[in-house]
């Protein structure tokens, strides 16, 4: 097997053997035969919305940064994160679909992003979602060589 990804020998026993629950091996087979086109349309539809919202935020940065405005900040923190999860997307839609470790590898650096992201914009749905994916991407794991 490849050198594993940053955190990824530590987190992957409380994604597989620890986990509360094992996703089905058909569910697991379906994921893995879909999840890139989903991804592919998902990163599509996407794009459209980070540039509407990259625009909003050239818009409001001269205001942004005044005094008890601290959503400016936390605002492009999360837009450069978001973009980077996005980036890290396209980067892995090669590998999801040749079922390549690398393609798998990118995928998990982009829900450790968004486990991050969620965390820092107290989201507890989206933290519980995040983490169910990355339960999912682990437990699919063995799919990519």
């Amino acid at each position: 097997m490849a050198q594993p990804a940053v955190l990824e020998a530590e987190l992957a026993p409380y994604f597989t053997t620890k986990a509360p629950f094992q996703f089905p091996y058909n569910f697991r087979e379906g994921f893995v035969k879909y999840w890139p086109i989903v991804s592919l349309v998902l990163l599509v539809l996407t794009i459209p919305a980070i540039l509407v919202f990259l625009g909003i935020g050239v818009a409001f940065m001269p205001v942004s940064f005044m005094e008890g405005a601290n959503l400016g900040f936390a605002y492009s923190i999360g837009m450069v994160i978001n973009i980077a999860r996005l980036v890290l997307g396209i980067m892995a839609l090669p590998g999801l679909f040749n079922r390549k470790r690398q393609g798998w590898v990118f995928a998990y650096y982009a829900q450790i992003l968004s486990v991050v992201v969620s965390i820092f914009s107290f989201s507890l749905i989206g933290i519980i979602l995040a983490l169910l994916f990355l339960m999912l991407l682990f437990q699919v794991r063995e799919y990519y060589n």
